[in-house]
């Protein structure tokens, strides 16, 4: 199968790309490679996925509609992976604009590609990030999530109004996966487990936001990816039982689908930290700071619609995500 992959030097872009490469589909991947952390962790990525004569890269920016044009044409793909997107919470309070171009103008390009050249499914990442202001443990896709607490937050919750449009408009099957907090070998250097480990490695104090207070539901990079290869597989239909008069906002008439992809067993940031520290063999110096704007206290994912429809739950427990991400750290670093 033809499968275009966006952000494909990313975090979860290239593991994605690699389990479908090792199970035989055809992967054109792009990727803007912009400078938002560290170029040479995403080359070092790439370079793992070139020795795949399955696999051919293309640097192009999701955002460049004359670029995506042509690339659609080009390709003959039959499904999309848009993994590419400006991520980062924090971040969007300062470089608002990018998120608009990569976030927004970018998956436009992307469903228009889908709707004028045949593509027969698009799955797409969303984030935890949609449920905002909301309180009710655990998060579930059937509930509203109109209360974003960031504009990276809202321009998720935009991708999937969008792809619900054009699902409706022109039949175009689609499915948002709201990721929870991702982590594991090759992760982003911006993300809480990379930022620790190098400040415990070399002696400076791990900033720990709301006073250690957080819940995180940590998912491990290869449960993220099994999920994201099995909602791909499994095209999105409609909801026969779907009724404007009591609308599901997990489900559609149309053939428009979101899940959660969690671990689904919620972690206290101080009890993931110890986590670290065992396996690094250090203690953490520790600096409290207040909630940070556009943050959330918790996260937690009911995953029942995912195990309904694709029958996948994660797995993997922080003990051995951790274990297997220091070890991958320690090599790549040599440290």
């Amino acid at each position: 199968m033809r499968i275009l992959v966006t952000g494909a030097a990313g975090f979860i872009g290239y593991h994605v790309c690699r389990q479908l490469l090792d199970r035989g589909d055809q992967v054109t991947g792009i990727d803007n490679l912009n400078d938002y952390y560290d170029v040479s962790l995403k080359e070092s990525r790439l370079a793992l996925l070139q020795p795949y004569e399955t696999f051919t890269f293309r640097k192009v920016d999701i955002a460049d509609r004359q670029a995506m044009e042509e690339l659609f044409r080009q390709g003959g793909f039959k499904r999309v992976v848009n993994l590419a997107a400006q991520a980062g919470v924090r971040y969007s309070l300062i470089n608002p604009y990018s998120y608009i171009d990569s976030n927004i103008q970018g998956f436009l390009n992307i469903l228009e590609g889908c709707r004028h050249n045949g593509v027969k499914h698009l799955v797409y990442a969303s984030s935890s990030s949609v449920y905002g202001a909301n309180e009710s443990m655990p998060f579930s896709v059937h509930d509203n999530v109109d209360h974003p607490l960031s504009l990276y937050a809202a321009s998720k919750k935009a991708n999937e109004l969008m792809a619900h449009t054009y699902s409706h408009l022109y039949n175009l099957p689609t499915t948002g996966l709201r990721f929870f907090t991702v982590y594991g070998p090759w992760g982003r250097p911006d993300m809480a487990l990379f930022l620790f480990t190098d400040a415990i490695l070399n002696d400076r104090p791990i900033k720990i936001f709301n006073y250690g207070k957080h819940r995180r539901d940590f998912t491990y990079i290869d449960d993220i990816t099994e999920g994201v290869l099995r909602t791909l597989d499994r095209v999105a239909e409609p909801n026969p039982d779907w009724t404007g008069m009591n609308p599901d906002p997990g489900s559609s008439r149309a053939p428009w689908r979101v899940y959660n992809i969690g671990n689904s067993r919620p972690v206290e940031l101080m009890d993931y930290i110890s986590a670290l520290e065992k396996e690094l063999g250090r203690t953490a110096i520790k600096e409290y700071l207040p909630l940070q704007p556009g943050d959330v206290p918790d996260t937690y994912a009911d995953v029942e619609q995912l195990i309904k429809d694709v029958h996948y739950r994660p797995e993997t427990t922080v003990e051995e995500g951790i274990k297997k991400f220091v070890a991958w750290y320690r090599e790549y670093y040599r440290c």
